[in-house]
């Protein structure tokens, strides 16, 4: 079982930077994809940047250059740097991990990631 907390979340103005992280209980084995998701009022969740266990990434396209997803196995923690933020990007943000051996493709779908964690709000003000 893979337990995740997000933290980092907030609230900022629009052009500001926050910093997600997420503590993983169980990083290591399995070699298991990891990645970010966000989920406004009203939409359904959607993928923002993924992570595989080889250390390739993948973004949406409303993340490509604003955001950057990383992981430290030594803090077994995963990371979201988020600069230029706007207003659409707020939301809750909500960390993922694959199950055991799962590829990077897993988790930037909604329907791949088999642990999931309670979230953390993030708020851009125009």
């Amino acid at each position: 079982q893979v337990q995740l907390v997000e933290s980092g979340g907030g609230s900022v103005q629009a052009g500001g930077s926050l910093r997600l992280s997420c503590a993983v209980s169980d990083y290591r084995s399995g070699g298991r994809c990891m990645g970010w998701f966000r989920q406004a009022p009203g939409k359904e969740r959607e993928g923002v940047a993924a992570i595989g266990a080889d250390g390739s990434t993948s973004y949406a396209d409303s993340a490509k250059g604003r955001f950057t997803i990383s992981k430290d196995g030594a803090k077994n923690s995963l990371y979201l740097q988020m600069n230029n933020l706007q207003p659409e990007d707020t939301a809750m943000y909500y960390c993922a991990a694959g199950r055991r051996g799962a590829p990077r493709q897993a988790c930037e779908v909604a329907a791949g990631p088999g642990y999931w964690g309670q979230g953390t709000q993030v708020t851009v003000s125009s």
